[in-house]
């Protein structure tokens, strides 16, 4: 049993938790089910409800109170057998904070004046408090102006890290809900914060980043609930009560990197015994309406995995060169020993250049960190609140020999559960995949970003838009991109404007004033519709509706009565490999052309959407709208013979893959032209953001798989392949982020960890693989894989709502032999090539394909 979108039940912020489950391994379906409710003791039954569904079920008794815990178990009847099956093993939801009268919680920091403008020392903040009854259970509920770390009795309180994350803070400010229980005694205890500058105060954006963004103060709100064994509760809020002095970090901030003294350290500060250090004073007390605050509806932001050196190399000025071999984003963790004063500082980057960390890349953001030591014995820290794309870091002034043992990278993320697997015969596509992956890993931190290293790291609306497909099979991340859209929809302009990237970081010159942009714009039509495809959740639909709505009325009133989208600023197709280093926009297809495409396409999706959420005339409204788009696009680009005026591969790929060429014949023509264009282009990659998404599906459903593949297998610059060929563990924001001679590209915008040009795997997991949704959330699905390109085999599982999905194909003498895994529940089409199409229930099918004659021809 899960609830809405999370793993776990504990501090969900609505009253009527959506209900989901699945079925038993090997059923065929469900006949009915039952929901069991355990309230303080009183159990509440649904009975036997009929029906398939198990898929966000809606709550199905009154809502939940602030702070109610109720069990939940489930059991199911399935066709064939008259009996219901056991009940599932009880989860239990936990309600937050639900009314912004629960919280009595201020914001509370510094009780010292700073300087706005210059570097500011974090405070830490704390509280002593008594409690003389034994404790039964107690929640912290907690967020911060900034970023936090609360400790309970000298223990950290969670494993997250960057809490509360990023999101329109004005407007709506996260908080999360821990289990305190164990942390808590009966007598005297203490809790505090560590607070950090995070998103909120310190510098972020271009050119080295704008301060203050949302305010100057540093402050934690944080509301600790406790109740005892006589019922009674007490609560510990914080108020002018509490009191704050300077930590040991002495600047922190995500692009600079942290400073921490350990000497001015004291490990005692969040226990009872440090109420006796000097230096405390009472907190400066703020303000914040609670109705802004809401319950995080996503995982946090953890380590998820530990990385050593595979080299350590000393240099002869006593520097140490570490090689992790994994570009990741992260953070070091250090146990050293040495003289009290002793600094030690760590430099990071993605690539070296001549021996030396190429530094160049990060523009402005300097990935510094600094530890001085204590001389009190040996200490293990790594820093708090920052976190840096590298693979590569230097170290210096380490007292003595630096060992592979006693440093390590920790990677950081925003723990999703990994769905989706692929693997085929390749190695370099298997690597290219792993890059993906990767990737995506390093720039899903809290919200979807576009790098993890430079002065940027920003939630680029364009580039989740194109890798969204591609992230909902690696990634259960809808409850991520469904809190990132919420705000995407707060910064929406009210003519309907989508910002460029969100949350938005005014003032920037260069996208500054927000002007509407094809394909970044889309993101809020385009990706609900995605998202409600791979997870089956319409409500997610219904909210976001409004904002595709503006956006494609939007565009209407820029179009006019001719249809077409053909003034103003545009991105095109965004990093085409012939735009000039210091032009990414000067692509060779005509950014109108771009603009128009995306209208017809997201008018299309706003009808599909509208027609799921029983919005029928909105839908036939924007049908008509889709299909007047479409035409005056074909009579603007497309020529009688089918042939476009724009003859580029990224013009032949939107107009094949929005729908924009109804006649057979015009679709046959534009698809061998697109075929032809590659063949000219050596099978080198030809498009920028916006057509190298759609260039292999076009070629696929054009009849030219032979020449994807190509595509695809093309390790000669640029490709997709080439920068594995160059050692990459990522995927690169430039086709040449490192030319073929090693040198860095010489435009300013170059990252080695972007995942927009990997959009690609979602090709690969459809098409080469073979596993792709029919019905929202792979309830019906369809396994069609299309070998080719000497790929002798390939495999693929997805975790879809609803259990496993997998794939497992290779060629042999007698042609296909596939083996297909069904979820319960669910149903599906195998497709093997040269065979008929066989549908198969839940459960494990081998199949055996055509004759390997057939499937050469196919």
């Amino acid at each position: 049993m899960t609830f809405e979108h999370r793993r776990d039940g504990l501090g969900v912020g609505t009253p009527t938790p959506r209900l989901s489950w699945t079925l038993p391994v090997g059923a065929d379906g469900q006949d009915a089910y039952e929901i069991e409710l355990d309230r303080d003791g009183r159990p509440q039954t649904t009975g036997r409800v009929p029906g398939a569904r198990q898929r966000l079920v809606a709550w199905p008794v009154e809502p939940l109170r602030s702070r109610e815990r109720v069990g939940v178990r489930v059991r199911v009847w399935v066709p064939g057998r008259p009996r219901p099956s056991d009940w599932s093993e009880p989860s239990v939801v936990e309600a937050g904070l639900l009314d912004p009268a629960d919280w009595i919680a201020v914001p509370v920091g510094a009780g010292w004046p700073e300087d706005p403008d210059g570097v500011r020392r974090p405070a830490r903040v704390r509280r002593d408090f008594t409690l003389d009854r034994p404790v039964v259970r107690a929640r912290l509920h907690a967020t911060a102006h900034g970023l936090y770390e609360a400790e309970i009795n000298g223990r950290r309180v969670g494993d997250d890290a960057l809490s509360p994350g990023w999101t329109v803070y004005p407007r709506r400010l996260r908080y999360r809900t821990y289990d305190v229980t164990a942390h808590l005694t009966t007598g005297r205890n203490t809790v505090g914060a560590w607070l950090g500058d995070g998103w909120y105060r310190g510098r972020y954006g271009f050119d080295g980043g704008t301060r203050n963004i949302y305010g100057t103060d540093l402050s934690l709100l944080a509301q600790l609930e406790i109740v005892h064994d006589d019922g009674s509760t007490t609560v510990v809020a914080t108020d002018a009560s509490w009191t704050s002095a300077p930590g040991p970090i002495l600047s922190s901030g995500l692009y600079e990197g942290e400073s921490f003294d350990a000497r001015l350290d004291d490990p005692g500060w969040s226990t009872p015994a440090g109420a006796a250090a000097p230096g405390w004073v009472p907190v400066t007390v703020g303000t914040r309406d609670p109705r802004t605050l809401a319950a995080a509806t996503q995982e946090p932001v953890r380590c998820t995995e530990e990385l050593a050196p595979v080299t350590v190399l000393r240099r002869e000025d006593g520097r140490h060169l570490l090689d992790f071999g994994q570009n990741v984003v992260g953070r070091l963790r250090l146990t050293v020993d040495g003289p009290a004063g002793t600094e030690i500082t760590l430099r990071h980057a993605e690539v070296l250049q001549d021996g030396e960390l190429a530094t160049r890349p990060l523009r402005a953001a300097h990935a510094t960190d600094t530890l001085v030591l204590s001389g009190t014995g040996p200490r293990t820290w790594e820093p708090r609140f920052t976190l840096h794309g590298f693979r590569y870091a230097e170290v210096t002034g380490w007292p003595g020999e630096l060992t592979a043992e006693q440093v390590s990278a920790r990677v950081h993320h925003t723990d999703l559960r990994r769905t989706g697997w692929f693997e085929c015969s390749d190695p370099l596509v298997n690597r290219l995949h792993e890059n993906v992956v990767w990737s995506m890993r390093g720039n899903f931190v809290d919200i979807p970003t576009d790098c993890p290293q430079r002065d940027e790291r920003l939630g680029w609306t364009g580039d989740i838009q194109v890798f969204a497909p591609t992230a909902a099979f690696l990634y259960d991340c809808a409850g991520m991109l469904d809190s990132w859209l919420t705000d995407v929809g707060l910064e929406q302009l009210p003519d309907g404007t989508v910002p460029w990237y969100v949350p938005v970081i005014p003032g920037e010159p260069t996208w500054t004033p927000i002007r509407p942009g094809a394909a970044w714009g889309d993101v809020v039509t385009l990706t609900p519709w995605l998202l409600h495809q791979r997870f089956d959740d319409a409500e997610l639909l219904r909210r976001h509706y409004p904002a595709g709505r503006r956006w494609v009325d939007l565009m209407d009133r820029l179009a006019g009565p001719t249809r077409l989208w053909d003034t103003g600023f545009q991105l095109g197709d965004w990093l085409d490999p012939a735009a000039p280093p210091d032009d990414p926009a000067a692509g060779r297809t005509d950014r109108y052309l771009i603009a128009t495409a995306y209208f017809a396409w997201s008018a299309r999706h706003l009808s599909w959407t509208a027609r799921a959420i029983g919005e029928h005339e909105d839908a036939h409204r924007y049908r008509l709208l889709a299909d007047q788009v479409a035409a005056a696009f074909r009579q603007r680009w497309v020529r009688p013979d089918g042939l476009m005026t724009d003859d580029t591969p990224t013009a032949y790929a939107v107009a094949l893959r929005f729908a924009l060429l109804t006649d057979p014949a015009a679709r046959l023509r534009a698809g061998d032209r697109l075929a032809e264009l590659v063949r000219q282009d050596g099978f080198r990659i030809a498009t920028g953001f916006v057509g190298t998404p759609l260039i292999c599906d076009a070629l696929t459903e054009s009849g030219h798989l032979d020449t994807a593949y190509r595509l695809l297998l093309q390790t000669e610059c640029p490709s997709w392949l080439y920068p594995v060929t160059m050692g990459a563990t990522t995927v690169w924001e430039r086709w040449d982020s490192l030319c073929p001679d090693g040198s860095l590209n010489p435009g300013g915008m170059t990252s080695f960890n972007h995942y927009a040009l990997g959009a690609v795997a979602d090709w690969l997991h459809r098409v080469v693989a073979g596993i792709e949704a029919t019905s929202p959330g792979y309830r019906t699905l369809r396994f069609r894989p299309r070998p080719g390109g000497g790929v002798t085999w390939a495999k693929a599982r997805h975790e879809t709502p609803y259990g496993t999905a997998a794939i497992s194909w290779r060629l042999a003498g007698s042609g296909v032999e596939a083996e297909v895994t069904v979820p319960p529940g669910c149903t599906a089409v195998v497709e093997l090539p040269g065979a008929a199409p066989q549908s198969v229930g839940p459960g494990t099918h081998r199949l055996p394909g055509a004759e390997q004659s057939a499937v050469q021809r196919g």
